[in-house]
């Protein structure tokens, strides 16, 4: 009897998901626990796991295709996935004459899509329902396609691949030239012009689909811009204290918790520092009310090959710099692994971005909204400062706060910028604001 596997839930305000990639094709053994599909959404992407083990039978729910929380999306059938083995009466029906093999020939041969090994001579038999699907609209014959599944199945990928040959680099999101009839005829469409290629240079071209991480990402990124007062504020600190400590003490500190000593503990404890004297920046506001927060979630923007998440460090205040150094160090993992949940990504009071490690030497952060504020830290670099009326080289970083102008005034905001100032280049005063 077969298994469905259903869309699982996905968390608290999540209802629905994008089938990001099958991990399994259709025919393929799964084994109790094994990933089967990556589903996609606005905050994370997670694996679906076989409930129980046997074939991969159908796949119902395409990539790229949204899906609902409890709904179906395949079924596990039973088996181990091998090719069916010729029946014991087929080698004895071999010794028969050859007139009984002759007298059903042309029959077979008025219906081409009968089966034969136990497959469809035009491939349907070896396809999906969704397989062939895709296969009908873009006017592909199954019977040339060469099934790379198990048992000779013909996948998704497989009638893509063919799909881009046929288009000259094409992808699946091209519609073809022309579309089959239902009775069988072509209809003559007149020639369309493909802008991609007036240049001849179309198949240098590639048309990539936005996964739903980036489309929810560019989403509010606009909606912060068109929404939000937004201006940013700079200034510039010099390093030497942070960077002379740390050199002093990263070996003992990395052999007694296990974790390196980076620069982010050190700038995560001065902004709770200049967020507990400027209270405003560490508030959100809901319709025309102001909502004043007094625990301190310090969002950590991290890069991923799908797309930028910002985990949070829960009650960063009340964690030692080993303990946010470990917090981070965790959660940048799970980004990079595609294993973040929802909890990892929950709230947050302000946020903390680090274009240095890209190279930037400066920048405007983006609000990450209902925050009304963003810290952007850039990349060190020695320049000639005036110190004691002498100029001397130094490890200098410029630092800018982008901020909510409706919430947060320009002198506050330069003050809290100032404050952190003030707090990173004497890194022992952190210590008085645990």
């Amino acid at each position: 009897m077969a298994v469905e596997i259903h869309v699982p839930e996905l968390g608290e305000s999540v209802t629905d998901a994008t089938v990001g990639k099958w991990l399994k094709s259709e025919g393929e053994p799964v084994e109790a626990g094994e990933a089967l599909v990556e589903l996609e959404t606005d905050k994370i992407n997670f694996e679906v796991e076989a409930e129980e083990g046997g074939v991969l039978e159908s796949i119902s729910k395409g990539e790229g295709e949204t899906v609902n929380v409890g709904e179906v999306i395949g079924t596990i059938g039973e088996g181990d996935g091998s090719a069916p083995q010729p029946e014991p009466e087929q080698e004895e029906a071999e010794e028969e004459p050859q007139e009984a093999e002759e007298a059903p020939q042309p029959q077979a041969q008025e219906s081409a899509g009968e089966e034969t090994n136990g497959h469809r001579e035009d491939g349907g038999g070896r396809a999906s329902p969704s397989v062939r699907k895709l296969a009908q609209e873009y006017d592909v014959d199954l019977a040339e396609v060469s099934g790379s599944g198990s048992g000779g199945r013909i996948t998704r990928d497989d009638v893509e691949r063919l799909i881009r040959e046929q288009g000259g680099g094409g992808t699946q999101t091209q519609a073809p030239a022309q579309a089959p009839e239902p009775n069988g005829q072509r209809q003559e469409q007149p020639a369309q012009p493909a802008p991609a290629s007036e240049d001849g240079r179309g198949d240098l071209e590639e048309r990539v689909k936005l996964t739903r991480r980036r489309q929810t990402i560019a989403k509010r990124l606009v909606e912060a811009q068109q929404t939000a007062a937004m201006l940013t504020t700079f200034n510039e600190v010099d390093m030497s204290a942070v960077m002379e400590l740390r050199s002093r003490r990263k070996d003992a500190f990395q052999e007694r918790n296990g974790v390196k000593l980076g620069f982010m503990s050190f700038f995560t404890k001065a902004s709770i520092g200049a967020l507990k004297a400027f209270p405003k920046i560490n508030s959100e506001l809901q319709g025309d009310e102001l909502i004043m927060k007094r625990y301190y979630d310090i969002g950590v923007a991290v890069n991923t090959e799908q797309g930028l998440v910002v985990p949070v460090v829960r009650d960063a205040d009340r964690k030692s710099f080993a303990g946010i150094e470990e917090t981070i160090s965790e959660l940048g993992r799970k980004a990079r692994d595609g294993k973040l949940g929802l909890e990892d990504l929950r709230g947050g009071t302000f946020t903390i971005t680090n274009g240095g490690i890209f190279g930037s030497l400066n920048s405007t952060p983006i609000l990450n909204t209902p925050q009304v504020a963003i810290l952007g830290m850039h990349k060190i670099q020695e320049r000639p400062v005036a110190v004691d009326g002498k100029v001397e080289i130094r490890p200098m970083m410029y630092l800018a706060l982008s901020y909510d102008h409706r919430i947060v005034d320009g002198a506050d905001a330069v003050s809290f910028l100032v404050r952190i100032k003030e707090l990173i280049e004497d890194p022992e005063s952190l210590l008085l604001e645990g």
